[in-house]
């Protein structure tokens, strides 16, 4: 960790759960849907990955 890291700017988040939508842009919606469903998809593949090695470890146990 650098003394400097205060110094750099904040990434912005490109969606946060919850936050108001009304201010938004019908291709500013379409952009975040876009986003967490790329998102949902990586949890979804990381959830299979964890389930097949937990599955694989349970069998060498039985």
């Amino acid at each position: 960790m650098s003394l400097f890291d205060d110094d750099q700017p904040k990434k912005k988040t490109a969606h946060e759960i919850g936050s108001d939508l009304s201010q938004l842009s019908v291709d500013e919606l379409t952009a975040r849907i876009a986003l967490l469903t790329e998102e949902i998809a990586r949890l979804e593949a990381e959830r299979a990955r964890k389930s097949a090695s937990r599955s694989a470890a349970e069998s060498l146990f039985r």
